[in-house]
C-alpha cells in the first residue's frame, strides 16, 4: 500500500526499493504528486509550508502526525496511523507490544544511581557545535534513557552553543549520530576541540554514536533507547 517514502524512512530495508520523494522538510509538490498517492501521512513539521498548501489544493487527503518526543507520543502516533490506514486493530496490537517494551525500559532506568549529563551535538562546522536543547528528539531520547540533557534548561531546539556554555555545562558524555554527513562526527575530531577537552567527557574520552532512527520516535523507540541506555551506563 506504500507508494513512496521520504529520505528519512529507511526501515525496514525493503522500503528503500520505493520511490524517494526527498527530505520531509524540503519536499516538492511535483515529486510527491508524481507517485499518485491516494493518501499522504506526514509529520507536523513536514514542508516547506507552501508545498503542503499545494498538496492540499490537489485534493489529496493529508493527515498530520504530531511531532512530540515522549513515550505517549510514540503510542499515540501508532494509533493515529492505524486509524488513517483503516487498520485500528493492528495498531492496537502494536501499541500493546511497544507499551510493554517501554515499561521494561522504565524499569531499567529506575535502577540508575546517578544520571549522566549528556551533550548531544547535531553537527560540527569547523568547531562551531550545533547542540540540542529542550523540545528536540535528542532531548527526548536522553530523558527516556535516564540521562540529563545539559542544554535543556538553556534553550529550545538546536542552537550553536558557545565554548563557554559547553564548558560550564560539564557533560559526562558527548553524543552524535551515525553517518549523516555533517550530522555525524568522529570521536577524535570532537574530543580534540579545546573546550570539549576541558569537560568531564573530554577528560574521560566519553563519546557515543547513536542511530538517527532513535530521533524519529516511531515503533522502534524502546529498543533504540534501550541500546542507548546500555551504552551510556554499561549495563
Amino acid at each position: 500500500r506504500l507508494a513512496a517514502r521520504d529520505s528519512t524512512s529507511v526501515y525496514p530495508s525493503i522500503v528503500e526499493e520505493l520511490p524517494n520523494v526527498g527530505y520531509m522538510r524540503r519536499l516538492s509538490a511535483e515529486g510527491v504528486l508524481s507517485v499518485a498517492p491516494d493518501l499522504i501521512i506526514a509529520r507536523e513539521t513536514s514542508g516547506p509550508p507552501e508545498v503542503m498548501e499545494q498538496l492540499k489544493a490537489a485534493s489529496i487527503p493529508i493527515v498530520f502526525v504530531e511531532e512530540d518526543f515522549t513515550s505517549a507520543s510514540v503510542l499515540n502516533s501508532i494509533g493515529f496511523v492505524g486509524q488513517a490506514l483503516g487498520v485500528p486493530e493492528k495498531a492496537t496490537q502494536l501499541q500493546s507490544k511497544v507499551q510493554m517494551e517501554l515499561e521494561s525500559l522504565r524499569e531499567e532506568v529506575t535502577k540508575i544511581d546517578r544520571k549522566k549529563k549528556v551533550l548531544f551535538i547535531l553537527s560540527n562546522r569547523g568547531g562551531r557545535l550545533n547542540v540540542a536543547g529542550a523540545d528536540t528528539g535528542a532531548n527526548g531520547i536522553i530523558e527516556l534513557a535516564g540521562a540529563i540533557n545539559v542544554m535543556a534548561q538553556s534553550y529550545r531546539g538546536y542552537k550553536i552553543a558557545s565554548s563557554e556554555a559547553i564548558i560550564a555545562a560539564a557533560p559526562d558524555v558527548v553524543v552524535m549520530m551515525e553517518g549523516r554527513g555533517d550530522h555525524s562526527g568522529s570521536k577524535e575530531d570532537i574530543l580534540s576541540l579545546p573546550f570539549i577537552a576541558e569537560t568531564p567527557a573530554g577528560k574521560d574520552g566519553s563519546f557515543l554514536l547513536i542511530s538517527p532512527s532513535a530521533l524519529g520516535f516511531g515503533p522502534r523507540t524502546p529498543s533504540l533507547v534501550k541500546e542507548f541506555h546500555k551504552n551510556l551506563y554499561g549495563k
